[in-house]
Parts: structure tokens; C-alpha cells; sequence
């Protein structure tokens, strides 16, 4: 796992375009049809100026095996406030050959704890649509806590989908230190 750069548009690319029916169960039109390198370049740019300003993280996960090789899966960290909420909104995607096997919540476990260790966050947030038993499980797994019921919450496929609302409290939240 490690952090977007510049030259990740083309990985991005092979990931979505190998993924494309798999993800449009789940994930809004543009993001589950975006084969245009062109496009994802464009995307990566706005990732990196994201992270640049601290308000996003954004990961790609790959096999043990190919460090280097085919994106496998991608989790997000976005939305990333900070002040009275210290908090952010988590996406995932994993691979159709790669789902079942504990990838993702191998992952996850290791990002969300570096979110609340390094990046000092109070607040995780992730949602999923109600027929999404795998990300249900996977929440649940990782500890994250059911708060709410969003009706048409997202636009996917066509139709806008009611989404279970979800997060994960870090009960070692620190108070920074105040700056003189």
C-alpha cells in the first residue's frame, strides 16, 4: 500500500477499466466508468493538490508479490476536516480477483489506524449501500458503528441509492498541543 503520485494515472486506468461491471453495482457512473486516461490524469492532478492541502489521503494497494504492479485495490480517505471534527469520509474499491480474500480489511486496518495515530483523526466515516452485504461485513469486522439510515443518499447506476451510514471513533484522540 502507498500513497497516489503523478505517474499513477495509467495504473488507475488498467484498475478501473479491468473492473468496470464490478464496480457499477456500487460506485457512482464517473467513477465506475472512468476508462479515459486523459480523465484519470486530470483526477490524479486533483488527488495530489488534495493531499497537498491535507484534505485527502488516498491509497493504492497491491499484491505482496508486485509492488509495483497492477492496482488491486484503492482506499480513500477524503473530506479530511479538522477543528471541532477531526474527521474524514473512507472509500474502497478492491479488485474482482482479489475480493473474499482479506485484502481489503488487512488494508483498512492498517490505514484507518494510521488515520488516528498519525494523522490524529477523531472520526471515520463510511457508508454502503444497504445490498452491499461485503462492505456490511467488512465494516462491521473493523469495527465501525451503524448511526444511521440515509434515504437517496447517492446517485449510482441511474437511481439514487439509500445508503447505511457508518464510523469508527478513535477513543486515543489526542488534543494537539496549543501553539504559543
Amino acid at each position: 500500500m502507498r500513497s497516489i503520485t503523478k505517474g499513477d494515472a495509467e495504473l488507475l486506468n488498467a484498475f478501473e477499466v479491468a473492473n468496470i461491471e464490478h464496480f457499477s453495482l456500487y460506485a457512482p457512473a464517473q467513477e465506475a466508468v472512468s476508462d479515459s486516461l486523459v480523465f484519470l490524469e486530470k483526477k490524479v492532478f486533483e488527488y495530489l493538490e488534495e493531499q497537498t492541502r491535507g484534505s485527502s489521503i488516498r491509497l493504492l494497494l497491491f499484491d505482496r508479490k508486485a509492488l509495483e504492479g497492477p492496482v488491486i485495490g484503492i482506499c480513500n480517505f477524503t473530506q479530511i476536516f479538522r477543528g471541532f471534527f477531526q474527521a474524514c469520509y473512507l472509500g474502497y474499491k478492491i479488485d474482482k480477483l482479489y475480493e473474499g480474500k482479506g485484502v481489503m480489511s488487512e488494508s483498512l486496518e492498517g490505514a484507518c489506524s494510521y488515520m488516528f495515530k498519525k494523522e490524529n483523526l477523531h472520526r471515520i466515516m463510511a457508508n454502503y449501500i444497504p445490498s452491499n452485504e461485503r462492505s456490511e461485513k467488512l465494516l462491521n469486522r473493523l469495527g465501525f458503528q451503524k448511526e444511521g439510515y440515509a434515504k437517496e443518499y447517492l446517485f449510482i447506476n441511474g437511481i439514487w441509492e439509500d445508503h447505511i451510514l457508518t464510523s469508527l471513533t478513535n477513543h486515543s484522540w489526542r488534543q494537539a498541543e496549543k501553539r504559543l
